[in-house]
């Protein structure tokens, strides 16, 4: 994982100060790219630990269209139970605002819900979808059944007319698979990017969702690449982000990932999908800025 401590290397090194939403100003470079091939493992972060059980659950949560953000508390899951539906909760950083923000559960029309219902009228957390909208993600899986050699295979999370019901705009807003010499590929655009909190977990997301889909068109697995446009660390990040630099990557070897029963990446479980051999340095910890 050379390839994600040089994007942290570069944006400490040539980083500018600054400032966002947030509050918490960052160090931003204009643009990185993150590559991968998945023949060398799965490329779970080895320089400090990752809750690959977080990734997955997220991950299902997506693919299901789900948006009560209660399915994931469920599942002692809560790295969404600050955000919620703009239209019942408007956003602020004051403590009241961010008491009513957690304890609303509707997180509104976030990547899922436009990955299989694209533009369909949204109404709560508490209304199925099913036949509503463009199921994006089901006409790829057809696609790469029926004609894998297309190269229109794109799933959009990103859609302006529905901006304002999103409990946070897509920061991972789009992804394209492309298959070549038998080998499935997946390239995901980002506009935004946590470079120490958010990168490990889209990294592993998406080497997780390309697992599925090979495994759904009995393809094997090829390149992951992420074109990452405002990559930054914030500066409450910064001796963490130091700390990890220091810490060598080919320490531990990067694992495997095992997934048991698979029928359909429609019926799978987070639960299925094993991470084996996974050994890395300890945990840093990183606090998010909302």
């Amino acid at each position: 994982m050379q390839n994600y401590l040089g994007i942290v290397k570069n944006i400490i090194e040539n980083g500018t100060r600054k400032e966002n939403r947030t509050g918490v100003d960052t160090l931003a470079i204009a643009g990185a790219m993150f590559e991968h091939d998945m023949g060398k493992g799965f490329p779970l972060l080895t320089t400090k630990k990752v809750p690959f059980r977080l990734v997955a659950s997220e991950l299902e949560f997506f693919i299901k269209g789900i948006t009560d953000k209660n399915w994931l508390k469920d599942r002692n899951n809560h790295i969404w139970d600050e955000w919620a539906n703009p239209k019942k909760v408007s956003y602020g950083h004051d403590e009241e605002t961010k008491k009513k923000m957690a304890e609303e559960r509707d997180l509104g029309a976030i990547y899922g819900f436009q990955w299989r219902h694209w533009n369909a009228p949204y109404g709560s957390h508490l209304f199925r979808c099913e036949g509503t909208g463009i199921d994006q993600l089901k006409k790829i899986v057809e696609k790469l059944k029926s004609d894998p050699s297309d190269r229109r295979m794109i799933v959009s999370a990103w859609n302006p007319s529905m901006l304002d019901q999103m409990a946070l705009p897509p920061c991972h807003y789009g992804f394209q698979v492309t298959v070549i010499d038998g080998k499935l590929n997946l390239l995901w655009n980002q506009r935004s990017v946590d470079t120490m909190l958010g990168l490990p977990f889209n990294i592993a997301s998406y080497a997780l969702l390309l697992h599925l889909l090979a495994k759904e068109a009995g393809l094997k697995e090829g390149r992951l690449i992420g074109f990452l446009a405002d990559t930054h660390i914030y500066a409450n990040h910064i001796d963490g982000a130091k700390e990890q630099l220091t810490r060598d990557p080919n320490k531990y070897p990067l694992p495997r990932i095992e997934t048991e029963n698979f029928q359909s990446i429609f019926d799978w479980k987070h639960e299925d999908s094993k991470i084996t051999g996974y050994e890395s340095y300890p945990t840093i910890k990183f606090d998010i800025a909302v």
